[in-house]
């Protein structure tokens, strides 16, 4: 089990937009934390939300790894994440926090942005 290496899987395959795929890196009870938005649990939740995210209206989505560190199963990432949403480019800086289990799978995953920021791009 290598979490930086689950992680920066993850992370390369938000570009390919799957969200079946990026469930898959999921615990059945992973909480993740888009803040400042509330926490969801569990696999159908996370799905849900990240389809808000890579839904019809957004044709390209890339999560690059400006620097990243680990330590046990915690991965730290700072990242520039960038979608394009209704034909507009939004990108943001963005802070995200992993826990990774035993079993290699993402039991949490907090980021930390701001929602103005994402917000004022989409217009």
């Amino acid at each position: 089990m290598d979490p930086e290496k689950t992680v920066r899987e993850f992370c390369e395959a938000f570009a390919r937009r799957d969200l079946k795929e990026l469930v898959g890196y999921f615990s059945d009870d992973a909480v993740y934390h888009n803040i400042p938005v509330g926490p969801v649990t569990g696999a159908d939740a996370i799905e849900k939300v990240l389809g808000q995210y890579l839904g019809p209206a957004t044709s390209e989505a890339e999560f690059e790894i400006l620097a990243l560190s680990s330590s046990g199963g915690t991965v730290l990432t700072e990242r520039i994440d960038r979608f394009m949403i209704g034909g507009k480019s939004v990108e943001l800086p963005v802070m995200g926090a992993f826990e990774v289990d035993a079993n290699g799978k993402i039991s949490a995953w907090r980021d930390y942005f701001d929602m103005n920021m994402f917000s004022s791009q989409l217009g």
